[in-house]
């Protein structure tokens, strides 16, 4: 696409994403007019759509952001297409897909802004994500869908779970990447998350999960689960991992169960001979929160690279927390008091190391802001879509 194309696309997405409720109200045209015209197309999606209007949204400001960017945006696209496989989608549903968002701009922009230039802008931004995923979708030769047999399900704290899977067939994915997973007592509510294990030829994988208030999913996921339940699991999605660059050492910034892709990674370290060094900062609100603080510890014993330095935003646990979790483990470095992000960028500028960062969206984006306030370069920072 030409510079005039992505201009006209993106402010045209702006001028949506300026007004009160704008993405709320354009993603409720758009699955009202899909629905609408394409009526088969509504047994794809779950019956509660809150989650999946919001997702749509952050995708498609995603996409906006890099549509002059295609080295990372066109395999972002393409594992989307992979991942999509899972629905039994065909180029007919790109299509109505396409069209259906067409109209919802369309109706949402109003004449004077939706000239013959914006449209064909559009329709042409709007080829090349489909064509991208339809074509990495009929190239992928592994499965549509992961099937995985529940084999542990742990409590490790009141809301927060480790549930590990004997996959059906191993997976060939990369430790950082996260995959979609749907439980048999959410059907059609499929939720992104990151496996803490690298891959292994035994096709064992294990999520870490925390139960969100509120939430349609995670909350199941954490307190219903049950030995031998059949989980299904979408194509592997994401950028993070180890960088190729073995010459710049890493610092980790998770928080949460956002440890699980970095803990992934350094697992993988674990088993190689590397010069490379890791700093990991793992962080939560309370000492109690740094659930897999001890087995971090006890890898960075055994492999002088890593580093791992625990960072609570509160001193001491909630009243509710019964157990005595307030201490890191014996000879570890002292656990830092602070906001992650704001404790990270104290230290230092980092500018001499590749940078990922693992939890909530609006973590990611306040560490993000601070390092790069510290001096940190924003191209040595990683992190996933913020959806």
């Amino acid at each position: 696409m030409d510079s005039q194309t992505i201009s006209l696309v993106r402010t045209t997405f702006k001028a949506v994403a300026a007004v009160d409720d704008g993405p709320e109200r354009l993603t409720s045209s758009f699955y009202s007019i899909l629905f609408t015209d394409y009526p088969e197309a509504r047994d794809f999606f779950p019956a509660a759509m809150e989650t999946q209007r919001d997702r749509l949204v952050r995708a498609l400001a995603y996409v906006v952001d890099r549509l002059e960017d295609p080295d990372n945006l066109l395999p972002f696209l393409a594992q989307l297409g992979r991942d999509h496989r899972k629905y039994g989608t065909t180029a007919e549903h790109y299509t109505a897909v396409g069209v259906s968002l067409l109209k919802a701009l369309q109706n949402f922009a109003g004449h004077e802004i939706w000239t013959d230039d914006v449209d064909r802008a559009w329709n042409e931004a709007l080829g090349v994500v489909a064509s991208t995923m339809i074509g990495a979708a009929d190239a992928d030769e592994n499965p549509a869908v992961w099937g995985g047999t529940v084999i542990e399900h742990r409590n490790v704290l009141r809301n927060l779970a480790v549930v590990r899977l004997q996959l059906n067939e191993p997976m060939d994915y990369r430790a950082g990447q996260y995959v979609s997973v749907q439980v048999p007592s959410r059907p059609r509510m499929w939720r992104y998350m990151s496996p803490a294990n690298p891959p292994n030829k035994d096709g064992i994988i294990e999520f870490h999960i925390r139960g969100v208030t509120g939430g349609w999913v995670s909350p199941s996921m954490v307190s219903h689960t049950r030995i031998g339940e059949q989980w299904l699991l979408g194509a592997p999605l994401g950028a993070l991992g180890i960088p190729a660059n073995p010459a710049r050492d890493l610092v980790m910034i998770g928080c949460g169960t956002g440890i699980a892709p970095l803990r992934a990674q350094v697992l993988e370290l674990a088993e190689w001979t590397t010069s490379r060094r890791v700093h990991l900062f793992v962080g939560g609100h309370h000492p109690c929160d740094l659930y897999d603080l001890e087995l971090l510890w006890e890898l960075s014993l055994d492999n002088p690279w890593l580093t791992v330095t625990p960072v609570t935003e509160n001193e001491d646990n909630p009243w509710w927390h019964v157990d005595d979790y307030s201490n890191a483990p014996a000879g570890m470095s002292t656990r830092l008091t602070g906001q992650i992000g704001k404790v990270v960028a104290s230290l230092g500028s980092w500018e001499d190391r590749d940078i990922q960062i693992a939890g909530a969206p609006s973590m990611i984006q306040t560490t993000k802001f601070r390092l790069m306030a510290g001096g940190t370069p924003v191209q040595n920072i990683r992190h996933d879509p913020l959806y």
